[in-house]
């Protein structure tokens, strides 16, 4: 019964293939099948089901309520309720009728599910524009029809097709099955900006009401049935293998039921523990104390703080580093006589993610098959890594999502999902395997620090030369990329244009190498990267005796980023500020979208530096909600504030010195100055939210203690009560 279709008609596998739609997942709910179809689904239901699968990513049933896979995490971001807001725009249903589902992995079904790079949105809003307005005129074309009448004669709201001249209507859910058998119309206009009714608006979110309500499942609450709990003893120092263990005291604990040797796969290499399985949380967490292991701990380096950036230190001032990005000869003209030349070194130190919910995971090993349930930000990635691992079809490793309570890049990892599994083989049983606090805070893996020299020439006011050379671990050495290779986010978090207005500029890196387990966190390398680019950049701008504003005004020329400094200095009141004030500025660029920030400082005479005001300028394109993007911007700011005067991750003797929030401190309340966020308004696409507001807020900050006291801080994190 198939065919080719001809130009005008797609078909609704070619029209999925050749729209490219198979990566963008959660938009492809929207698009309903046409006719001349081998038999699937659609076709082969029963037209008088209560339910009609238009196919794998949307339901909508008879009352006209649409249920849609959610193919990506909601860990706070927000995407919970901005995808819904945007489909119910041009589909033209209210918020409320549509109901999000997080779906199980599956990248042949849903495309890439990774959370990460705040790349949901951004990566699938115009398609899902497109595909909710291909759907709105496909249900009107099936009104139309049934009433003998143009489609040009009716519309859709609220859920309805609507003929103007007689009001008649009929919801959704009366026409799913005549619309389904229609043909794709090709380029549906969509509304413009200045028509929208949800989009950019601040619609309350979706998912407050669950998660205040106790409704929402997280990791901790998944349950399943004959569900054990386990906790895992592991090395203090990381790589440190089981010599042995004293299982005795633990097995007396009530409720104990096994301890036994398990291996974790984390990066490339593989990390012991002992297990604990009982029949409760508290069973185990018992058991677990009263366990004794030997630890092996020869074979590899038992490092420290002090040596790493010693080291870091030592390879910037005899070391070149691999060329990540250059344009001119920065060197040659380091090398010369004339201008001023400055050259310095910034330091950013290891962080913790500490996610308010700790590391989780239900495993269920069933021979050739494993269930998963868990707070995960990488499907896709857990079932390549656990069906490599015990070599199984990808296909059986079933990996179900839950809600994370936060995750900044550590749940999109493998290693509590393959603990957990390794747990339920030996049991055969499905295990909740939980993280202690502690366990989260001393088995990382942990964003990398990262040393930093800046080496500069300044002459006639403006920049001769632009040299940074960093040095700390590459993430991608520990997932196999070439070490003969530069760091490839090298510059991220520095504004490109520099790269198009500066004669003379790079950046290099030196490879490094520690034991210590790097990986990804809130914005990346943008989070050290910033720090360093934009506070060196205020340094230059001393230097030549300008005021930091028109500095870069000088070299970020073009419209967007000339609007966003406009904004800055409008909003902040940055010519205008005033005696004993101390004004700092950055702006960095961090998935697709560009954040300026003011930071202002003061300290009265006898009292403490204090932070008055924060100001962020936010350019992220077309945006859903404002609501959303000023909740990340001033979260990421409050997470900025912590990494840059409050807390860090140090080591001594191979072990992790931090261990709970009472030495790995949070920022509290009375911490937070006051924020305010601006959006840009444009037409420009999308960029990212939920990570770009962090990246300028520690250059701001130091730049502003530099302007009211005088004093350059170039290390991380720092104590404001010694400023």
């Amino acid at each position: 019964m198939s065919q080719t279709p001809d130009k005008k008609t797609l078909s609704r596998r070619h029209f999925l293939r050749i729209s490219g739609l198979t990566g963008t997942a959660l938009c492809l709910g929207f698009f309903l099948p046409a006719s001349g179809e081998e038999a699937e689904v659609v076709n082969a239901l029963d037209a008088a089901a209560t339910e009609i699968e238009m196919n794998p990513w949307i339901l909508i049933d008879t009352s006209g309520k649409i249920t849609l896979m959610n193919h990506r995490a909601e860990m706070g971001q927000g995407i919970y309720q901005a995808v819904p807001q945007i489909i119910a725009e041009e589909l033209e249903v209210d918020l409320d009728k549509v109901n999000l589902v997080f779906a199980q992995g599956n990248q042949k079904k849903y495309g890439s599910q990774v959370t990460g790079g705040s790349s949901t949105v951004r990566g699938s809003y115009k398609k899902l524009l497109a595909l909710s307005a291909t759907a709105r005129e496909m249900l009107i074309a099936a009104a139309a029809a049934k009433w003998n009448v143009a489609a040009s004669e009716c519309y859709a709201a609220h859920g309805n097709v609507i003929h103007k001249a007689s009001g008649k209507k009929f919801h959704y859910g009366e026409l799913v099955v005549d619309a389904a058998k229609l043909p794709a119309p090709k380029d549906v206009p969509l509304k413009k900006r200045a028509d929208y009714k949800l989009i950019g608006k601040p619609l309350r979110r979706q998912d407050t009401k669950i998660k205040t309500n106790g409704a929402a499942v997280f990791g901790l609450d998944k349950q399943v049935p004959g569900m054990l709990y386990a906790m895992v003893e592991r090395s203090p120092r990381l790589h440190g293998k089981v010599a042995g263990f004293d299982d005795s005291a633990a097995l007396k604990v009530p409720g104990v039921k096994k301890v036994f040797k398990v291996k974790m796969g984390v990066h490339n290499v593989f990390r012991e523990g002992v297990a604990v399985v009982a029949t409760s949380t508290w069973a185990a967490m018992q058991g677990k104390k009263a366990l004794k292991v030997t630890w092996d701990d020869s074979g590899f380096e038992h490092t420290s703080t002090a040596a790493i950036y010693q080291r870091m230190k030592d390879d910037l001032q005899n070391k070149e580093g691999l060329s990540a990005k250059v344009k001119g000869d920065p060197n040659s003209v380091l090398q010369q006589q004339g201008g001023q030349k400055i050259d310095v070194i910034y330091e950013t130190p290891y962080q913790s993610h500490s996610a308010m919910e700790p590391l989780n995971c239900v495993a269920h090993y069933q021979g050739d098959k494993v269930e998963i349930w868990g707070p995960i930000q990488a499907p896709e990635w857990v079932q390549d890594y656990i069906s490599k691992q015990l070599s199984i079809p990808r296909e059986n490793v079933i990996v179900n999502l839950t809600f994370l309570g936060g995750g900044f890049g550590r749940k999109a990892f493998m290693d509590y999902p393959h603990e957990a599994t390794m747990i339920s083989k030996e049991i055969g049983a499905p295990v909740q395997v939980i993280w202690t606090r502690e366990d989260d805070a001393t088995q990382g893996p942990y964003r990398p620090g990262i040393s930093y020299r800046c080496q500069g020439v300044v002459n006639n006011g403006g920049i001769d030369a632009f040299k940074v050379t960093l040095a700390g671990q590459n993430i991608g050495h520990w997932r196999g990329a070439p070490k003969d290779q530069p760091n490839d986010s090298a510059t991220e978090g520095f504004l490109r244009h520099y790269f198009d207005t500066v004669k003379n500029i790079g950046v290099w890196d030196i490879p490094f190498e520690t034991p210590i387990p790097p990986i990804w966190w809130r914005s990346v390398y943008a989070s050290t990267n910033g720090f360093a680019y934009e506070s060196f950049m205020d340094e230059l701008a001393v230097a030549a005796g300008k005021d930091a504003l028109e500095f870069r005004r000088q070299y970020l020329t073009e419209e967007r980023s000339r609007q966003l400094m406009d904004k800055l200095e409008e909003v902040s009141g940055w010519k205008k500020r005033g005696k004993n004030e101390g004004y700092g500025l950055a702006i960095t660029e961090c998935f697709g979208t560009t954040v300026g920030q003011v930071v202002k400082v003061s300290k009265p005479a006898g009292g403490a530096l204090k932070i008055d005001q924060v100001w962020a300028v936010v350019d992220c394109g077309w945006y859903v909600n404002p609501d959303t993007i000023r909740a990340q911007v001033e979260g990421s700011i409050v997470m900025g504030l912590g990494a840059a005067t409050i807390h860090e991750i140090t080591f001594a003797d191979g072990m992790v010195e931090q261990r709970n929030f009472y030495d790995y401190k949070m920022p509290r309340i009375n911490d937070i100055p006051p924020i305010e966020v601006h959006i840009m308004e444009n037409e420009a696409n999308a960029g990212g939210v939920g990570e770009p507001g962090l990246p300028p807020f520690a250059p701001a900050l130091t730049n502003a203690i530099f302007d009211l006291s005088g004093k350059r801080i170039r290390k991380l994190p720092f104590n404001m009560a010694e400023v």
